[in-house]
């Protein structure tokens, strides 16, 4: 035990103290950020435009702001990117967060100075209220490595543009730095495969007690160094490696993987951070609910997501929600989001404290005939059987097949097994079953020979890997989605059916 883990104990406790204040008071503290955002922001271009002068009350904000999604807020967004202030929040932003949208090409989300430390804050409280709760810090003495884009930063017009990750590198705190790998150049590596191979050189013989990182991209790093120690488990080559903390996807299609790959089970943290700011974290290892950061900058709406392509759909407070209701995401951020639609779905599974579970992307759904099919379901549909049967999942994703060249309309599956099961037609039908079970719609449209079951297409090893490989998009924070209502990604994965 050192000094800087004995020390950890009381500022986690200090730090969890602190979290108490707001997390049990969580409506009063969105009560008085919503106040405090539309005070701040009255004077800028978006303000004057809304008439935040005249906003006392949610409805009142409703009233006069409505919901938008990038494309929308694009006008006000392009006037920010090319060097003008006081737009969207006071003054200018601080850095651009770059990131890739499916319609708008490039977008640049702003990061000020006020929604900058609360990325920083959040990552941290994360890791200590672990701390407080377990009472396990002896990983804070050990080297940790957090698997993320490229700090290099381009310029815009006076303002720093990067990815996430990596402007986040530019705020590591100082006692964090001496521990922290991989060196500022590996993590300028660009390529990806490259990068991983120059991490897997630089920690192969340090102690590394934490890794953190979105999952597959931690399976290729598992995946290496295991090959560079002739097979060893990760828990063999990091004999005190005791945290893994991760983001950007659900864990449960990768976790049996990435256990074997390990050697052994570990404690793990989830985290929900996006380029619009940190919005959840899981705060206790005795359930899997994330913490939703309700004092931390950002005022939440959700809108039902049956709702969400309404003309007037419904927008909640945070008081309003229901356990159990999939809702689109809408955030109000002290960077100059506002009513700005994330594109994620959550649910409550708590409201004391106030938790939720990410349980896909609005557009990212299957409804070729109306069944609606999210990706919490696939998900389920998929896991419960595979554990069930100690079937091993390493990525998978669904699409439409509406035009057959023989038979009835029906979705495809495209599954990358790491241990196939034995017979996978029986497997489809019981995985088809459980979707049915999931979706009453989905059961209809079966029932009523408007679909046939689903099918599932083997696909080769790394057949993900090679299919992102090839589209310029491996690594990073980049993922893949579970579901597509078209053909494109289905259509690419076609050479890699096994």
């Amino acid at each position: 035990m050192t000094i800087k883990s004995v020390l950890s104990k009381p500022f986690a406790a200090f730090a969890v103290w602190q979290i108490n204040k707001w997390k049990h008071n969580a409506v009063n503290a969105q009560n008085k950020i919503l106040k405090k955002l539309i005070e701040e922001a009255k004077e800028t271009a978006f303000g004057k435009d809304h008439h935040f002068a005249e906003i006392k009350t949610h409805s009142d904000f409703k009233a006069h702001v409505p919901v938008r999604d990038y494309e929308g807020l694009k006008p006000f967004v392009d006037r920010v990117v090319n060097g003008e202030a006081n737009v969207l929040w006071k003054g200018k932003p601080l850095y651009f967060a770059k990131t890739s949208g499916t319609t708008s090409g490039v977008k640049y989300i702003p990061l000020s100075k006020e929604s900058m430390p609360e990325h920083i804050k959040a990552a941290r409280n994360a890791i200590l209220s672990y701390i407080h709760e377990t009472g396990k810090a002896d990983f804070v003495n050990g080297k940790m490595i957090f698997l993320q884009g490229s700090p290099t930063l381009s310029v815009k017009n006076g303002i720093n543009v990067g990815r996430l990750s990596g402007i986040v590198a530019h705020h590591v705190p100082a006692y964090l730095q001496k521990n922290r790998l991989p060196s500022y150049e590996t993590n300028c590596i660009e390529d990806w495969e490259q990068k991983v191979d120059a991490i897997v050189d630089e920690t192969i013989h340090e102690d590394m007690t934490l890794i953190s990182g979105i999952p597959p991209w931690v399976q290729m790093y598992f995946d290496k160094l295991s090959e560079k120690a002739a097979g060893k488990k990760i828990a063999d080559i990091f004999k005190n490696f005791s945290l893994f903390i991760y983001g950007g996807v659900n864990f449960e299609p990768y976790r049996a993987k990435i256990e074997q790959s390990i050697g052994k089970k570990i404690d793990s943290i989830e985290t929900y951070p996006a380029s619009e700011g940190f919005i959840a974290y899981q705060d206790s290892q005795k359930d899997k609910g994330l913490l939703l950061l309700a004092d931390a900058g950002i005022f939440y709406e959700f809108i039902p997501a049956d709702e969400y392509y309404n003309d007037t759909p419904t927008r909640l407070s945070l008081g309003e929600v229901e356990l159990d209701t999939n809702y689109a995401l809408i955030l109000n951020t002290n960077a100059g989001l506002w009513a700005y639609s994330i594109g994620d779905t959550v649910k409550f599974v708590s409201k004391n404290p106030y938790k939720i579970v990410v349980t896909g992307r609005i557009k990212h759904f299957i409804s070729a005939f109306g069944e609606h099919v999210i990706g919490e379901e696939v998900e389920h549909a998929l896991l419960s059987v595979a554990n069930a049967e100690q079937v091993e999942i390493t990525e998978f994703t669904v699409a439409p097949q509406v035009a057959p060249k023989m038979g009835l309309p029906y979705h495809e599956w495209f599954v990358e097994f790491s241990k196939a099961p034995q017979d996978l037609i029986a497997f489809s039908k019981k995985v088809d079953a459980e979707l049915q079970k999931k979706n009453i719609y989905y059961f209809d449209l079966i029932e009523g020979n408007i679909l046939q079951p689903l099918i599932i297409r083997t696909l080769q090893k790394d057949a993900f890997v090679n299919y992102m490989k090839s589209e310029g998009k491996l690594g990073g924070q980049n993922k893949v989605p579970r579901l597509s209502n078209d053909r494109k990604l289905a259509d690419g994965l076609q050479k890699y059916i096994a």
